[in-house]
């Protein structure tokens, strides 16, 4: 009869979930009511502050009359809590001896890079192409450099240099190489500020926990 009960006590402990706690000593803990989910740190976009605004101007291309220059108009600013920084750009340059007109909006959101130095700019584009850019940053230039995307132009690579001129006044540069070949520029524009940011971001604090249930 003893052998029968401890056989029937042993299949009874096989059967339990292994983290089902012990009767009388966790089974009266309480769950927390409230789970905390760790932010990661806010990055830091103070060397793009003097980019970060509405700019203009005129856009000149190779191939295309000087006198008839197109347009371009790029805006970035703060967005989620400044936690990236929203970049949107409309290109219109008109059609020349050698290349049609080109009428392109695109908008991508600018993050740290979890790699490494610099920044990440993910884009999407009217034309349908998702790409993706490394993006360093000194005093007075910002460089866009290529890193493939969810679905970039097969082959084509684009990059795109912003110099600061002065205080106000940048000028850009798009460079573009066709599969196999070598890099030559596209456009260049010189832009002016049209509108300045409202304000800037605060210099990145220690996450906090956030989230309640």
């Amino acid at each position: 009869m003893l052998l029968r009960r401890l056989s029937w006590i042993l299949a009874t402990a096989l059967l339990l979930p292994p983290n089902l706690p012990a009767a009388g000593v966790a089974g009266n803990d309480k769950l927390p009511a409230t789970y905390t989910i760790p932010l990661p740190p806010k990055p830091d976009f103070s060397a793009l502050s003097w980019l970060v605004g509405d700019w203009a101007g005129p856009a000149t291309e190779l191939g295309r009359a000087k006198n008839a220059p197109g347009n371009v108009h790029l805006t970035l600013s703060y967005a989620l809590e400044q936690r990236y920084v929203l970049v949107r750009e409309e290109i219109a340059l008109p059609a020349g001896s050698s290349a049609p007109a080109v009428h392109e909006t695109w908008m991508g959101f600018l993050s740290s890079d979890p790699s490494g130095p610099g920044f990440t700019l993910r884009s999407f584009s009217s034309t349908g192409f998702m790409t993706q850019y490394h993006v360093s940053v000194t005093e007075s230039q910002v460089r866009f450099d290529p890193e493939g995307g969810a679905n970039p132009p097969a082959g084509w690579l684009f990059r795109r240099i912003i110099s600061r001129l002065a205080p106000g006044y940048y000028s850009e540069t798009v460079e573009v190489a066709p599969p196999g070949g070598t890099f030559f520029q596209y456009y260049s524009a010189k832009l002016t500020q049209v509108i300045e940011p409202s304000s800037s971001p605060q210099a990145p604090a220690s996450p906090k926990p956030s989230g309640t249930r």
